[in-house]
């Protein structure tokens, strides 16, 4: 029997997911000496103890309260500048890291998310995302902070915007050049943003196939005038169905020359194409780029997401942000199915990514949580 998510479990496994696989390549990237880091790769997800996330997740979880913000005043019949919502859940955020913007920033009222420890954790947050928000001007697409910022920061927040449904792809495309432009000015990080949004928002809410789904991107990062970024996932899916590249997927590491090929992971570009690769190069052999339906049952979306995380892990530079995207596009794919709770119950604020979830959901079902 296939799996065949509700919209409830795949927003859940979005946001769980990538807080695993973010936990998983941070434990990774903390490792000091290469022995440790293969003894990173060699765990298990269950066997691994204590496994805290990174800024990819605050930043994940403080934009989809953002979103919440603005979906609650809809709901109470009051229009919302939804960029200013999420404008101030980052300058919320900025203040949990121990950061100070300049006066000309506003105060933002605090949310019963900023109350969470986990959330005030400093894991090596992202220069461009604490300059940006620093400066205390509220970027826009017009007039962006960071004009030459290309890192992974403002996508490896983004899949949110991919979840809410009811919207045309116009609108996530807005709400998350929007969002990128509060902190990353440079055309390469807001295009990858919405790529990345858009790819979660065709797989939850269209129903695409990943195959199609990652066509699609290919196409949309061409028609933005990204020809790097086209060209980089269009490598990436060469690569993943290469089987000399990529003998074995599901139970081989990646070719060595991967992160020659695509980058290392810190440009959003190149975390991007790494991502798509993982998530390609590991579907099982049954199925192949029809997630979720052409995979029969848990087994084949665990043994999935086992092998994109692993491979997530193993390659390139930056793998806090690589092992997040994937784990956003598994959840995305197979729901919260596709992790077993040993797993989950092991990533740091699991309950918090729980609790946020599931405010995001009833603020889309029209629930008035406001106080």
């Amino acid at each position: 029997m296939a799996i065949e998510p509700t919209y409830p479990d795949q927003v859940l496994g979005c946001l769980l997911g990538g807080a695993l696989g973010n936990a998983l390549g941070y434990a990774r990237q903390q490792a000091t000496t290469p022995e440790s880091r293969l003894a990173v790769l060699q765990r298990s997800p269950e066997s691994t103890a204590g496994l805290p996330f990174a800024e990819d997740t605050q930043l994940t979880l403080y934009t989809v309260d953002g979103l919440v913000d603005a979906l609650e005043w809809a709901n109470d019949g009051v229009a919302a500048d939804e960029t200013a919502c999420l404008w101030l859940a980052y300058l919320r955020w900025l203040a949990t890291q121990g950061e100070v913007p300049a006066p000309i920033a506003p105060s933002p009222p605090p949310r019963p998310i900023d109350r969470h420890a986990v959330l005030h954790a400093r894991r090596n947050p992202g220069s461009t995302s604490i300059s940006g928000l620093r400066t205390g001007e509220m970027g826009t697409r017009h007039r962006p902070v960071n004009q030459s910022a290309q890192d992974a920061g403002a996508m490896s927040r983004s899949a949110p915007f991919g979840l809410v449904p009811r919207i045309p792809l116009g609108m996530v495309d807005k709400l998350t050049r929007d969002a990128a432009a509060l902190t990353h000015g440079h055309s390469a990080a807001r295009t990858a943003a919405v790529v990345f949004a858009t790819l979660i928002h065709r797989i939850v809410v269209e129903f695409s196939p990943l195959s199609d789904a990652v066509d699609r991107a290919v196409e949309q990062a061409g028609a933005a005038g990204d020809q790097d970024l086209a060209a980089a996932l269009t490598r990436a899916r060469e690569l993943a169905g290469d089987p000399v590249a990529n003998p074995g997927a599901v139970n081989a590491p990646a070719a060595p020359d991967i992160a020659v090929e695509l980058g290392s992971g810190y440009t959003a570009t190149g975390a991007l194409a790494l991502a798509v690769y993982a998530v390609l190069a590991a579907v099982p052999d049954e199925g192949a780029g029809t997630a979720p339906g052409g995979v029969p049952g848990p087994v084949g979306a665990r043994d999935h997401a086992r092998a994109a995380l692993q491979l997530a892990a193993d390659i390139g530079s930056n793998p806090t942000t690589t092992g997040s995207l994937v784990g956003n596009l598994i959840g995305a794919l197979y729901g919260i199915e596709a992790f077993p709770g040993e797993w989950l119950d092991r990533v740091e604020g699991a309950g918090v990514v729980r609790e946020t979830a599931s405010a995001l959901i009833g603020a889309i079902a029209g629930e008035k949580s406001r106080l």
